[in-house]
């Protein structure tokens, strides 16, 4: 496929190495409006050919809008060699995939079996980062709430439906939760006040759609949202649970406790390079305060690279042994 804006083990990256996300622009600031006309066409011609080196084929992709009627004489789109390669490309990518899926499936239930419920049904982005981290990249998304505020606003609501679309696959799953990973939601991309007018409506929107239709939203809100808790907790109470990282917990208990169940917060750093009993005292210190009374689950500040072995072995039996109803 060719894929640009991702390099991993074995494809840009040394064994020992997570994946790294590699931001690019792929839509101009001047493209607002076409994707705002035709958000499919847009990603079919433009996006896809962009992102994927093997793809570039499908720039010349028929408008689907326009195959009514004499719409059919762009079929001929597809004779040209390199539209047919794409395809070739895309098939064979395919099976891969159903492969991997298969897989992951197999993975799944043997970690069932185990007594380990998998702990996702869907994943998803909030619609600012489903446009800035997909199409506009960091610097142009952050430019355009001051360059092009109207269109931004515009294309929040198309890509508000796009979360709730990806979302929903959660909805009637054995446990229907589904992860929303947050990226630019930060006081370190935004003020409150941009927060509050390019970020949360949408964002709320889109969660509480998830919230009707029976899944539960699990919020990673990386990096620190002190400023934000006043603002987030204005959703439906016992509904969703708020992943934090580097949040004062006993600040988000007092503001978000009575709402949603809290998740985190032991430090990465903590967990590379303390040592068992460094663990043990976060984490008493983490239930005693976020703990009380319920709405708590222990995990480590963000998704675990490295860690030693020893220190995520003291987390896991500490909780289980201190972590309990009195």
């Amino acid at each position: 496929l060719g894929l640009k804006w991702f390099k991993w083990p074995g494809h840009g990256l040394g064994d020992n190495t997570i994946y790294q996300f590699v931001e690019g622009e792929y839509m101009t600031a001047d493209e607002y409006d076409e994707f705002i006309y035709d958000p499919s066409d847009f990603m079919m011609t433009k996006w896809v050919p962009r992102s994927f080196e093997g793809l570039k084929g499908f720039a010349g992709f028929p408008t689907q809008r326009r195959m009514m009627w004499s719409g059919w004489m762009g079929l001929g789109a597809f004779a040209s060699e390199e539209m047919q390669e794409s395809f070739r490309i895309a098939v064979e990518a395919g099976k891969q995939v159903n492969d991997w899926w298969a897989s992951i499936g197999e993975y799944n239930n043997d970690t069932v079996a185990r007594g380990f419920p998998v702990a996702y049904a869907a994943f998803d982005w909030p619609p600012f980062d489903i446009i800035g981290d997909t199409l506009r990249g960091t610097r142009g998304i952050l430019a355009d709430m001051r360059r092009h505020p109207d269109k931004l606003l515009q294309t929040m609501e198309i890509a508000t439906k796009i979360f709730i679309e990806y979302g929903s696959g959660a909805a009637g799953a054995d446990l229907p939760l589904c992860w929303i990973w947050v990226h630019k939601g930060t006081r370190n991309f935004m003020s409150d006040e941009q927060f509050k007018t390019f970020y949360w409506p949408f964002l709320r929107e889109g969660i509480m759609a998830l919230i009707d239709k029976g899944v539960v939203p699990l919020v990673y809100w990386e990096a620190d949202i002190e400023s934000r808790l006043e603002h987030i907790g204005d959703i439906p109470k016992g509904k969703a649970i708020y992943h934090i990282a580097q949040t004062d917990i006993a600040k988000a208990k007092a503001v978000l406790g009575d709402t949603v169940c809290l998740m985190g917060n032991v430090p990465n750093s903590t967990l590379l390079t303390g040592t068992p009993d460094d663990v043990k005292a976060y984490c008493k210190m983490a239930i005693d305060v976020a703990g009380k009374d319920g709405g708590f689950i222990m995990d480590s500040a963000v998704m675990l690279d490295e860690a030693k072995p020893e220190n995520v072995k003291a987390m896991f039996d500490f909780t289980r042994e201190y972590g309990v109803y009195r």
